[in-house]
């Protein structure tokens, strides 16, 4: 499994490090990578994160066309601004989604880490709609997710993996520096929040 690990986390990397630079490309990357990913979490018993490949797989598509649609003369997606509203209610679903897939996968499987899996799946789906919806606030909330991301591969021994989403905290943080960049320089896109 260590060398399909490998793998995921080659294109994971990539994926994001597009997706920090703000390149379309970041898409496919993503999609390839989220196939291999569902694999390793089925096998490691992390099913929410399995179920999360799937929605990241239709979540994908959407921010591909989406960004195509939002695409500035440099070729680089423009950033759009969050309104405080939505942000409150996409963290109030994220928190309703952690709680009911939490208690789905604690009461029927055999899920390793069923509520902390349940929690980062959701809030991960909301940092995934926001990215592909370009704004700038689903940096922070990645930084966030990988974070506690980190410490749930070390315990579950993916390694490899946890080494993958430390170096997706530090893409993250490039991302926002690069996004918040941008956002400055485009005046009805610098975020409320974010």
């Amino acid at each position: 499994m260590d060398a399909v690990e490998l793998i995921g986390a080659a294109l994971s990397a990539w994926a994001v490090w597009l997706t920090a630079r703000r390149r379309p490309w970041c898409w496919p990357v993503g999609f390839a990578s989220v196939v291999v990913y569902s694999w390793i979490f089925i096998d490691a018993k992390l099913y929410s994160d399995a179920l999360l490949q799937g929605a990241f797989a239709v979540l994908i598509v959407y921010g591909w066309l989406r960004w195509l649609k939002h695409l500035g003369s440099d070729g680089r997606v423009q950033i759009a601004a969050l309104p405080p509203h939505q942000f409150a209610v996409h963290l109030m679903l994220g928190l309703a989604g952690a709680l009911a897939l939490g208690y789905a996968m604690h009461r029927w499987t055999d899920a390793a880490l069923p509520w902390l899996d349940a929690a980062l799946t959701a809030f991960s789906l909301v940092a995934q709609w926001w990215q592909g919806r370009r704004h700038l606030a689903a940096w922070w909330l990645w930084i966030a997710v990988d974070v506690i991301y980190v410490g749930e591969y070390v315990y579950k021994d993916l390694l490899i993996t946890a080494v993958l989403y430390a170096g997706f905290v530090v893409l993250a943080a490039i991302g926002l520096r690069d996004w918040r960049r941008a956002s400055l320089s485009v005046p009805d896109a610098h975020p409320a929040i974010g």
